[in-house]
Formats: C-alpha cells, sequence, structure tokens
C-alpha cells in the first residue's frame, strides 16, 4: 500500500520539492542581504533609529507580503490539490470498486493514504515555514508585531497544523462529494474561513490577557506608546487611546481616558489639531494584552487545535468509508 501511494505521489512531491529548492534558493540570496542591510543599518543604532528602521522595513515590504502569503495560502494549496483528488478521483474513475473489493481493509487503505500523503503535506509546508521564518527573522524583530494575524499564521509551527487539516478536509470533501472539481472548491472555501475564524474568534481567548493600567500624557496628539482617537471639538472631544506595546499582543482595541478615580473624563477634555489636550493630569487607561513570551505557547495551541480538527476529519472519513457499501 505505502509503496502504490508512492507511486500515485510521487510526481506531486517531486514537483513540490523543485519548487521548494528555488523558492529555498531565492530566499538564502535575499535573506543573507537582508541581515548584511540589518548589520550595516540597525545593529548600532541607539537613539533616533526610526527612520532607519522604517526605511529598513519598506525596502522589503513586497518580498515579504510575498513570502508571508506563500505560507499561508500553500496549506489550502495542498489541500485542493492533493487532498480533495485523494478519494474523489478513485471515484470518478470507477477503480474505488477494485481497490475496496482487496484483501487490504478500506480503512486500511484510507488510513495509509492519509498517513503518506498528508505527512508529505506537512513536510512540504514545513520546510516552507521555516524557510520563511529564518528569512524574515531581522524584519520581525524591528517590526515587532509577530502576533498579527498574518504573521503569526506564516511563521514557526501554525502552518503545520494548518496544512494537516486543510489536506484532512480535502479528504473528507472528496470521499463525500465524490467529485473532484467541488471538492477542492469545497476545500478552498473551508480553508479560508479557518484561517479567518481562528484569528478573530479563537486565538484572542487561547489565554486570559494581562491586564494593567498605562499612564497618559496628553499633551501631544501622538506618542510612542498610543494613539489619540478624537471626534467632536472643543469640550465635546471624545478622546479615546489605542496603545502600542512592541511584541505584546493589546486585544482590548481602543480604551477611554480615565481619571485617577477610574472616571471616563474623555467628554471633559479639550483638544486641538495644533494643541492637542488640555487636561488634569494624573490620567491613564486600562488594556489587556498578551505578554511576547506567550508567542510560542499560542504557536503551540493553536498547531495542537488544527491537528485535533484534522484527526477528528480523518476519523470521520474512517467511519464514513466503512459504512458505505460502494
Amino acid at each position: 500500500m505505502i509503496w502504490l501511494t508512492w507511486r500515485q505521489l510521487r510526481v506531486h512531491v517531486l514537483v513540490a520539492l523543485v519548487a521548494l529548492a528555488a523558492i529555498a534558493l531565492l530566499l538564502l540570496v535575499t535573506g543573507l542581504q537582508l541581515r548584511h542591510s540589518y548589520d550595516t543599518d540597525l545593529a548600532g543604532c541607539t537613539s533616533g533609529c526610526g527612520a532607519a528602521e522604517a526605511a529598513f522595513l519598506s525596502r522589503y515590504t513586497g518580498l515579504s507580503y510575498l513570502a508571508t502569503g506563500l505560507v499561508i495560502a500553500v496549506p489550502g494549496l495542498l489541500g485542493v490539490f492533493w487532498g480533495a483528488p485523494l478519494i474523489a478521483r478513485e471515484v470518478e474513475a470507477g477503480t474505488h470498486r477494485l481497490v475496496w473489493n482487496q484483501s487490504v481493509t478500506r480503512t486500511r487503505w484510507l488510513a495509509v493514504k492519509l498517513a503518506t500523503v498528508g505527512l508529505a503535506a506537512v513536510a512540504v509546508t514545513g520546510l516552507l515555514s521555516l524557510l520563511v521564518t529564518w528569512w524574515a527573522g531581522p524584519l520581525d524583530q524591528v517590526a515587532m508585531d509577530r502576533f498579527s494575524p498574518l504573521l503569526f499564521s506564516a511563521r514557526g509551527i501554525a502552518p503545520l497544523g494548518y496544512a494537516a487539516f486543510a489536506f484532512t478536509v480535502g479528504a473528507c470533501a472528496g470521499l463525500l462529494i465524490r467529485r473532484t472539481v467541488p471538492a477542492m472548491a469545497v476545500t478552498l472555501a473551508v480553508f479560508a474561513a479557518v484561517q479567518i475564524l481562528l484569528p478573530v474568534a479563537v486565538r484572542p481567548y487561547l489565554q486570559e490577557p494581562v491586564h494593567t493600567d498605562v499612564a497618559l500624557d496628553l499633551s501631544e496628539s501622538t506618542s510612542g506608546r498610543y494613539t489619540l482617537l478624537r471626534s467632536g471639538s472643543g469640550a465635546e472631544a471624545r478622546v479615546d487611546v489605542e496603545v502600542s506595546r512592541p511584541g505584546d499582543w493589546v486585544v482590548s482595541g481602543a480604551s477611554p481616558v480615565l481619571d485617577r478615580s477610574g472616571r471616563d473624563t474623555g467628554r471633559n477634555l479639550a483638544c486641538g489639531e495644533a494643541t492637542g489636550c488640555t487636561a488634569p493630569t494624573d490620567l491613564h487607561t486600562r488594556i489587556a494584552y498578551q505578554p511576547a513570551d506567550r508567542y510560542w505557547a499560542f504557536q503551540w495551541s493553536e498547531t495542537a487545535i488544527c491537528l485535533a480538527l484534522a484527526g477528528l476529519t480523518g476519523g470521520f472519513c474512517a467511519w464514513w468509508l466503512r459504512r458505505r457499501r460502494s
């Protein structure tokens, strides 16, 4: 069974390896250039580095978006082109009648298929994620936003979980729909939905956020730690604060300005475009955030969720296949 599965898969694997080798070469060359630029322009910078950091990030913006998008897309593409045809193509060609009536049971046939091809999909995605994570290291160190939805899903080990899930969803769609093209469309839709839902509805709740008070100086319209959002004018101004904590993930959104006793003072502030906000002292805002040192805990948790979903989907496939007569 393993040898037969490999013969059916070998062209796909060879194409993936050739593409991966080409990407690795590109990332190696540009990654060395990126590190040289970082060592030259930023490594020794101690003060007034904002302009140099912005120039460094903008220089590699296009390639960074391309690399990030590639890691996000590859698990879905493998689910579409490897997972969806895995069973649907057998059914369309009618070869499933021969395969499912041999001495090898349907369950064993499915298990070998899912394990062999699924591990290949996870391995390809893992190698790509490893390359991109290494390549983007200096950029992530400067930007300090690894918790952002796009970067989080394209770094570390999270793409491995997504690859396993996308592949099993593709195989399940092919088993249920029994047509390759519709199964591919369903796989892509489900994978896209999960990519959107997990960062919004699951990731913020993987661990209880940390709550803290941040002291404010509203004499200026902006600072390195927070941005004022104003509406209205004069005494009717409404002031909310967006706090920036480099490396941390602020999950509370915009927060009102509070006085020493914890009352909302936003509507009592006089704010002008030129003068900033005239306000009493001892103001603060309360935020909730996920500390930067929880990054790998979140990576492992989200990967475990995706692997659990993949296991449940694979188990459903085995149950469905056993109960079918033809």
